[in-house]
């Protein structure tokens, strides 16, 4: 069934951008933390069996769509998995970072969103990376000042922000912007709207101190927003068919992949297990997560933030892979990506497998799987 149009001209103007992820990439350090592990590494059973590597590196963001990695980590569901091979986490502020830490050998497994993966996939030529998993749906909002912007037109000439340059939030608020018909330059953000690319980490005070108008942005940023007096403006969930999107899937270096597939299949089966425990207790993992966060930040969420955040999140294990075939079909037929070959992009035969001897669904690669 044909996609809506402006689920077509929001998947074209996402490849169309795809080239600003290189840029990202390069043009800062991987703008990472050394997240507080200590928690999965307190899980490592004295007799638990080592995997064929020692360690295994996870890169993920502070972020509740990243609640799998956050959960995981935090409970030591992941770990479990692990025995023996401990887990080493590091946390970034968006894809385009994490995507340069994961080629450099920095991380092995990420929590990332689609459009640093297709990037890196293609422009590895399908050599760099495999998406092994799902994670999040949804979770993420154009919030703004009322006073300033009361209705989506509003935003010609506003200042918005995203969280860097080509990453998921960034692609989907340029989509937004052409369907509206209005130009700005991608690179520079510049044009009929200002898109100001601003670590997720300093927007609430840049907003606070007035030189934001806005900003399109993941869970919990959004809802920190709100508390500063911002307005849901729009769900980006309402843009997509069914209302849900793939924000955040499971990635994996293919040399990683290669020389320790017993290691992911372990991280993956700690992550469906996660999601699972998840979905059975809201309430006690919305809690997890929050604590999850206070160690990375050093202070928890509010209830009043937490709660309408969490619940605006999917989490699944269907990586929704029909999300990446719509975008590379409708960018070709543009012509704006040249052949992008993602046929390959996706391993679910672990997952799959893992699902099947768990009784549950398994999920689908939309033919860009695997041979």
């Amino acid at each position: 069934m044909p996609a809506p149009r402006s689920t077509v001209r929001r998947s074209i103007a996402a490849v169309a951008a795809l080239p600003l992820l290189a840029v990202a990439a390069t043009a800062c350090g991987y703008g990472s933390e050394r997240a507080d592990d200590g928690a999965d590494r307190a899980n490592v059973s004295s007799g638990g069996k080592k995997l064929s590597a020692d360690t295994v590196k996870i890169g993920y963001f502070p972020n509740l769509t990243h609640a799998t990695a956050l959960v995981g980590i935090q409970e030591g569901t992941i770990q479990k998995e692990l025995g023996g091979t401990k887990v080493e986490s590091t946390t970034f502020n968006a894809g385009p970072t994490e995507i340069e830490a994961l080629n450099a050998g920095s991380i092995d497994i990420g929590f990332i969103g689609p459009s640093p993966a297709i990037n890196a996939y293609v422009k590895s030529q399908g050599k760099g990376l495999r998406i092994v998993a799902g994670s999040a749906s949804g979770g993420v909002k154009l919030v703004v000042n009322p006073d300033k912007i009361k209705t989506l037109d509003d935003l010609k000439g506003k200042r918005i922000a995203t969280p860097q340059i080509g990453n998921t939030q960034d692609v989907a608020f340029l989509n937004w912007i052409s369907e509206k018909g209005w130009k700005v330059d991608p690179q520079s953000g510049k044009g009929d709207v200002s898109v100001i690319r601003s670590d997720n980490k300093v927007t609430p005070d840049a907003y606070k101190s007035g030189s934001l108008d806005g900003a399109w942005v993941p869970e919990p940023t959004a809802s920190k927003l709100v508390s500063e007096g911002a307005k849901v403006l729009l769900d980006e969930k309402d843009l997509w068919p069914d209302k849900k999107f793939v924000i955040t899937h499971i990635i994996v270096s293919q040399k990683f992949l290669d020389q320790h597939p017993d290691v992911v299949e372990a991280v993956i089966k700690g992550s469906v297990s996660t999601n699972k425990w998840i979905n059975e207790n809201p309430e006690e993992a919305k809690a997890s997560a929050n604590k999850a966060l206070e160690k990375l930040s050093g202070k928890p969420l509010p209830q009043e933030i937490l709660d309408p955040a969490w619940e605006s999140i999917e989490i699944l294990n269907d990586p929704l892979a029909t999300t990446l075939k719509t975008q590379s079909e409708f960018s070709v037929k543009a012509g704006l990506l040249k052949d992008p070959k993602l046929e390959g992009i996706y391993d679910l035969g672990p997952l799959n497998r893992i699902l099947k001897a768990e009784g549950q669904p398994e999920v689908a690669d939309a033919g860009l799987g695997v041979k």
